[in-house]
């Protein structure tokens, strides 16, 4: 998959809301720190609108995210907030230009809409914190931390503690994935997951367990887990209690029973998803995962460059 160009001093991240309405003091505060970092930006023409939940009606958030992808000056485009709007859009937004002129798009949540559409016409892409989620104090915090660090080719390790539902072993394949609703959503579309041999990344929040169920349900029923090579769980946040399901507080065990019968490592409890940290994951890039019972690494060399990359 193609890489985009890390950033340097004074590129440009033009900030969109394709998705959900964001309050226009959380894109300031991002603006603070991504010229903190050394970085211009740019927003949106109708990033702080609002339409009832959205931000703006989707024409407007359409014509925005295609405004950043032809923009010459912007460099990366920096997704506001998640929430819902993006699958109402994707198909109205020409992404070719990035293909001659490749640059980061960066985001989670809802937007795994979008991250699905780039790793389809072969893009790689930024799985990380956005402005609703950026810190409010000077230093930062270890989500904006590693998104600076992919955004400037720092990116090299990951080490989180081992799980006891881990499952040992190694593999090797292009990460997909995000939220686990979104790909439950964008399933038959020309979005959806190309699982063969890929290292599957899920993450979901403020979702009932019986739902979860029925999206891991698909996911097996479908074929599409043991086609993978390697599961990587994030973080399962703000799951609600319900009568239907056992391990309403313990997500990690309804996850198990579609997981522990494959013969492909998987590591749960990697900081990625809707909690702190949110670390930044380069989805579309090639990784190896490796999982024992002391660490559950990621390595991979990405296409074309030296940077190694360890999501543990």
């Amino acid at each position: 998959m193609v890489q985009p160009p890390y950033l340097k001093k004074n590129d440009t991240i033009t900030i969109v809301a394709p998705a959900g309405r964001i309050n226009g003091a959380h894109i300031a505060n991002a603006i603070k720190h991504l010229r903190r970092w050394g970085f211009r930006t740019k927003i949106g023409d109708h990033a702080t609108d609002a339409y009832y939940g959205l931000a703006g009606v989707d024409e407007h958030r359409c014509v925005d995210l295609q405004a950043a992808i032809d923009d010459p000056k912007t460099s990366a485009i920096l997704c506001a907030r998640g929430g819902y709007g993006c699958g109402r859009i994707v198909d109205w937004v020409d992404f070719s230009p990035l293909l001659t002129t490749p640059k980061w798009l960066i985001g989670f949540s809802d937007i795994t809409v979008l991250h699905a559409r780039l790793q389809r016409i072969g893009l790689q892409s930024i799985h990380g914190v956005m402005p609703k989620y950026f810190p409010t104090s000077t230093n930062g915090h270890e989500s904006a931390k590693s998104l600076r660090q992919a955004l400037t080719g720092r990116l090299q390790s990951y080490t989180v503690p081992p799980h006891v539902l881990n499952k040992p072993g190694t593999a090797r394949g292009v990460l997909r994935g995000g939220n686990l609703s979104i790909l439950a959503n964008i399933a038959a579309t020309p979005d959806d997951i190309a699982p063969d041999g890929a290292i599957l990344f899920i993450e979901e929040t403020d979702e009932s367990p019986y739902t979860i169920d029925r999206m891991m349900n698909n996911l097996q029923r479908s074929g599409k887990l043991r086609r993978v090579a390697g599961v990587i769980v994030g973080q399962f946040t703000n799951i609600k209690k319900d009568p239907i399901m056992p391990f309403s507080k313990e997500v990690y065990k309804l996850l198990a029973p579609y997981l522990s019968h494959l013969a492909v490592p998987v590591c749960y409890g990697f900081p990625a998803g809707h909690g702190e940290p949110n670390y930044a994951l380069y989805l579309g890039r090639e990784v190896v995962l490796e999982v024992s019972g002391k660490r559950a690494p990621i390595t991979g060399k990405a296409p074309k460059a030296e940077t190694r990359i360890y999501y543990i």
